[in-house]
């Protein structure tokens, strides 16, 4: 819910305000760009405005609910406020909660909260001044109405929130949760392994979050995957575009088929750990070639056979890449709602081929040395081959899909 004639959104961010002065100007300054990038892709003109450890996207009443759905999907943003804005003095304040008082109340409880930003000489009033008098002319607005209006300072049915600055005010009645975390741009790439499952571009997001460009990785299992395996994959790197389409790389397809189907001939109930370690090699390779510093993946501790702590030590040990698992820890439960949150659950549930892969019996705590003598002689050269011959697909195709 958002007052009448909504024209701008008030951007809040989290952790950028703790770092130094130089720092948190750079990281505004990138989280302005990503903003910008989001809204362009939206093919809007709206504008997004910096000043004082606030950012603005101004833009028009019939476009605030679609403009503040995206930009709450953007890294960095911690919780964004549909508002009006208005002139900076008392009467103008009071007049817009007064109609923003009686277009969107009609029972319940409400609150007046103000915070005023500036120095003591810039507005006549106090911040408790404004809740005091902007308060008693909602009450008597709404008496007017025929609402009897009760107001409750602890826990409202609504909230009339006010921030007023130097040279504007802005009125807004909620917070709209965003991700948080840093602008992506503000951390080095990372190569993500994404199979398009629930798990995967959950962690690839994660990543994200925390400011790292992606390079998406989808490793085609040949048969045992299937042109439905991929477009999951693509569709879900597709969603992970939207919230940073200035940063978003293209997406890798590498053939894995022939070395997968040697794998399941030759591995047997150590197929699992030797496929991941596949996966890792040709993770390795392509971010060798475009200079990412990691390996992100959907794994989650004891979630399958190949995801036991054991086996994690095993297959981590193929690279020299830190493997980022940023679900390790995480119940089945919590991604899934997370993977809902972000918009990829419904296209990460199509039926993975790679299912066929698993032996009846798989190995769940097998030596390092073990694994590696399992391994094909040749899978180093599979792996090579699929990274070097990789389908690159512009990430532009898939937003514009």
């Amino acid at each position: 819910m958002h007052p009448p004639g909504a024209d701008t959104i008030l951007i809040r961010y989290g952790e950028i305000g703790i770092k130094s002065s130089q720092l948190q100007q750079r990281l505004e300054q990138l989280l302005e760009e990503n903003l910008t990038a989001v809204l362009r892709a939206m093919d809007t003109d709206d504008v997004v405005r910096r000043e004082r450890t606030r950012l603005y996207v101004e833009t028009t009443p019939n476009r605030i609910d679609s403009v503040t759905e995206a930009v709450t999907q953007v890294p960095g943003v911690v919780s964004a406020s549909p508002a009006v804005r208005t002139e900076p003095t008392l009467a103008a304040i009071k007049e817009v909660l007064v109609e923003t008082a009686v277009e969107r109340i009609d029972s319940g409880t409400l609150a007046v909260r103000a915070r005023r930003a500036g120095e003591k000489e810039v507005h006549p009033f106090t911040s408790t001044e404004l809740e005091q008098e902007g308060g008693a002319a909602v009450v008597e607005a709404l008496r007017e109405k025929g609402v009897t209006p009760e107001v409750d300072l602890e826990t409202p049915d609504t909230t009339l929130y006010i921030e007023c600055r130097e040279h504007d005010a802005y009125v807004f009645l909620e917070k709209e949760n965003g991700p948080g975390g840093f602008p992506v741009g503000s951390q080095e790439p990372m190569v993500a392994l994404l199979s398009g499952g629930i798990d995967s571009p959950v962690a690839a997001w994660s990543a994200m979050k925390r400011g790292c460009p992606i390079y998406p990785v989808y490793i085609d299992l040949g048969e045992y995957g299937g042109i439905d395996h991929r477009t999951r994959a693509l569709e879900t790197a597709r969603q992970l575009s939207k919230c940073a389409p200035n940063w978003q790389n293209p997406v890798r397809v590498a053939t894995g088929g022939p070395g997968v189907a040697r794998i399941v001939e030759e591995a047997e109930s150590l197929r699992m750990p030797v496929l991941r370690r596949f996966m890792f090699r040709i993770a390795e390779d392509i971010a060798a070639e475009v200079g990412a510093v990691g390996i992100v993946t959907g794994e989650s501790i004891g979630q399958k056979s190949s995801q036991t702590s054991a086996m994690l030590s095993v297959t981590s040990e193929i690279t020299t890449l830190p493997i980022i698992r940023p679900l390790v820890t995480l119940d089945k439960t919590e991604i899934v709602d997370k993977a809902k949150e972000i918009g990829t659950y419904r296209d990460s549930t199509i039926s993975a081929g790679c299912n066929r892969i698993a032996p009846d019996r798989p190995a769940t705590k097998p030596s390092l040395s073990v694994v590696q003598a399992a391994e094909p002689e040749d899978i180093a050269g599979f792996a090579r081959d699929a990274a070097e011959s990789a389908d690159i697909i512009s990430t532009k195709e898939l937003i514009q899909k």
